[in-house]
């Protein structure tokens, strides 16, 4: 009897810890495939969008087509003259440009951090895409952002919201949605077909109305950073969601398919890294009109024709990419 009393204790310590042991390899490492080979492209976005822009365009008159076209002349000059001086701060350590893709890579030093920001111009949303690690949809199937970019022949990529490690979020990628649970209040980036960005709030719009509305990416990371020009993040945010500077990755929109990829360094003795009202500062500097906050930490990866450009911490003390599910990227048709 005396011996049970002892045994229950010990049977009791050993349950919990197996149990601790199988939840966080369950959380954390086990691989759960749902879906293989999840490449899909839901190109029928383009047609629609391509479509409803023709339309909208042949009902306009003469006239009101060329009181446009030179008004939004006079805004585009107006406004390449502030870029140009917003971004005059940044040095240019690299370019591509091709028919359908403009890229130049800045670096610049901010708050005691090293951070790169890439201007990206398109001739069409298509060519912002994003891919699963292993081309997999499913539970910690991860790789470095680098191995996936090289997998899909990516030109310019950066670590996506790693959707992977949730249990909920709203997943749309490439026009396709492959998950629909999202937790209450939650700010989703909508990238819709024709380019332009949208975040919206899981309590008011469904994945099914994404969908219904021609959304070609979705990410649910966050939080927001800029909505209609404003930054809506501050240093009173930091509490609830990540109080100290960190690396950090973000993707904002100028204008029209005109987009900023950021990523900065952080953790280490060169960079201290960036705050989340400091990063939604930096990209209403570079003139983001709307701006998203995506994984950061060791996450915080940016992949630029062959090379990884930024210094990656995993565990916080080495400079070495952490594997990842998924990323964004700017790719070749």
């Amino acid at each position: 009897m005396k011996h049970d009393r002892h045994l229950w204790p010990v049977l009791y310590a050993i349950f919990l810890v197996a149990f601790t042991l199988y939840m966080t390899l369950d959380t954390f490492v086990i691989k759960d495939v749902y879906q293989a080979d999840a490449t899909a492209v839901n190109t029928s976005l383009f047609e629609e969008s391509n479509a409803s822009s023709s339309a909208a365009s042949s009902s306009e008159s003469e006239e009101t087509q060329s009181e446009t076209a030179s008004s939004a002349a006079e805004e585009s000059s107006s406004a390449s003259e502030d870029l140009t001086q917003a971004w005059a701060d940044g040095t240019v350590i690299g370019t591509y440009s091709d028919d359908n893709v403009t890229i130049t890579l800045y670096q610049f030093e901010e708050n005691d951090t090293a951070v790169y920001a890439a201007d990206v111009q398109v001739s069409s949303a298509e060519y912002l895409k994003t891919a699963f690690a292993e081309g997999t949809y499913g539970k910690n199937v991860t790789e470095t952002t680098s191995a996936i970019a090289e997998e899909n022949d990516a030109i310019l990529a950066i670590n996506g919201d790693f959707y992977g490690a949730q249990e909920s979020g709203i997943v749309i990628r490439n026009g396709v949605l492959y998950r629909d649970e999202a937790a209450s209040g939650t700010d989703v980036l909508c990238i819709y077909a024709d380019g332009s960005f949208e975040i919206v709030d899981t309590d008011e719009v469904s994945a099914q109305d994404m969908v219904d509305n021609g959304v070609w990416q979705a990410f649910s990371f966050g939080p927001s950073l800029i909505e209609n020009g404003e930054i809506t993040v501050s240093s009173g945010d930091e509490v609830g969601k990540a109080m100290a500077s960190n690396p950090r990755t973000a993707i904002g929109i100028i204008d029209n398919l005109h987009y900023v990829f950021v990523v900065s360094d952080g953790r280490t003795s060169e960079s201290a890294g960036l705050s989340l009202s400091e990063l939604a500062q930096f990209m209403d500097d570079l003139g983001c009109t709307t701006a998203y906050n995506l994984d950061g930490g060791g996450s915080s990866t940016m992949y630029f024709q062959g090379e990884v450009i930024n210094n990656p911490t995993t565990n916080g003390n080495q400079i070495q990419e952490r594997s990842v599910s998924d990323i964004v990227y700017i790719g070749k048709q």
